[in-house]
């Protein structure tokens, strides 16, 4: 490299990167270093036409890549300004893959914050970055008709959940209206053009707990629908999903997104999680105490075994038993690089066999959500 700021471009006839485009898929990449630059374009070089800068130089492309790959220090806050400077680039390309040194909570949601579609903590891993760029994350048997709906609920959501988690890791007041507002631009969302295109959607550009919680409220939205819920239990019951798992920004991230079975402690851990959030959002504003409830209450079962109370039978309440499935739905039928994702039948058939666990009547309502096109 000739100096700091210097594009880098593809070898070939003509260095353009339309001509590069034309034979293989352009991916931009932004770095706040020179070294980290030139590592992830010699990474991504044999598979893609890559041009990049750094972050601190003046932005010069005007082509439109597929993807965006940023690897910087989000605790910098020249970094942040810089990219938010590039937020109308970066807004335009289909995946923006953020490449995070620290696994925190607060850089991670900072970097959803900025506009990820997905982030990958920790060194630089090639073998995830190639297969994040490969791997569309649309499973063909839950592919909507036409393409992604041209609104901005799912970024809305995302940086809603992002802000969330980074209250919690800061210790500062949430936006609760904020988080509400996404929440009612995904029932119109679904309203208007179903679940499926939803989940396809969300899928797409998000992984791990993010997609987890747009993927819940998704669901528990279109439920509610099915069920011809009022518009204010409607309200409650989105809300309810988008707070959920709201204590897991107090779990390492190692914990959460692991990919094999967890251990006793690690499985412990994971259980604070609803007492935790409902700790945190007891003292907000504009909390009901329905909502509470279903966030410290989601993961109870009808037959006292599950946590964090025991709580069985008449003590939870219709909106946490709406929600409860919702949610294990959702768990089963995530999209994560290391496992196929479930069929939404097989998801169903699992709820099915939860027998003394879930409400019958509901779980048989829900078949319309679950095998729904």
């Amino acid at each position: 490299m000739q100096n700091a700021r210097t594009i880098i471009r593809p070898v070939n006839n003509d260095s353009s990167p339309r001509a590069a485009q034309s034979v293989r898929p352009f991916v931009h990449v932004l770095a706040d270093s020179s070294h980290k630059l030139s590592s992830i374009c010699a990474a991504l070089e044999p598979q893609f036409a890559v041009a990049g800068e750094r972050l601190d130089a003046d932005a010069k492309l005007s082509e439109l890549p597929f993807a965006i790959v940023i690897r910087a220090e989000l605790r910098d806050v020249d970094n942040i300004a810089a990219i938010k400077r590039r937020s109308a680039r970066l807004a335009k390309a289909t995946k923006r893959i953020f490449l995070v040194d620290h696994s925190s909570h607060a850089c991670i949601s900072q970097a959803y914050a900025l506009g990820a579609t997905l982030v990958l903590p920790g060194l630089l891993n090639k073998v995830k970055l190639l297969a994040a760029l490969a791997d569309p994350a649309e499973p063909s048997s839950d592919s909507a008709p036409g393409s992604a709906q041209p609104d901005d609920a799912v970024e809305t959501a995302a940086t809603a959940i992002a802000s969330m988690f980074s209250s919690v890791t800061l210790g500062q007041p949430l936006d609760v209206d904020a988080t509400k507002e996404a929440g009612r631009k995904i029932a119109d969302r679904i309203t208007q053009h179903g679940l499926s295109e939803w989940l396809t959607t969300v899928r797409r550009h998000h992984e791990g707990t993010y997609q987890h919680c747009l993927l819940v409220t998704g669901v528990a939205i279109d439920f509610g629908l099915s069920l011809g819920v009022r518009r204010a239990d409607l309200e409650r019951l989105y809300s309810a999903a988008m707070f959920h798992d709201i204590g897991k920004a107090q779990i390492p991230l190692a914990i959460l997104d692991k990919p094999a079975r967890l251990d006793p402690d690690e499985r412990a851990m994971i259980e604070t999680h609803p007492a935790a959030g409902y700790d945190f959002l007891k003292s907000h504003d504009n909390m009901s105490p329905e909502i509470l409830d279903a966030v410290r209450h989601h993961h109870e079962y009808l037959d006292g075994s599950g946590y964090p109370d025991a709580f069985c039978g008449e003590s939870i309440k219709d909106l946490v038993r709406i929600l409860t499935i919702s949610d294990i739905f959702a768990a089963l039928i995530e999209h994560r690089h290391y496992k196929p994702t479930m069929p939404r039948p097989d998801a169903y058939n699992i709820l099915c066999g939860m027998t003394g666990k879930l409400e019958k009547a509901l779980v048989t309502a829900f078949k319309e959500v679950a095998l729904s096109r």
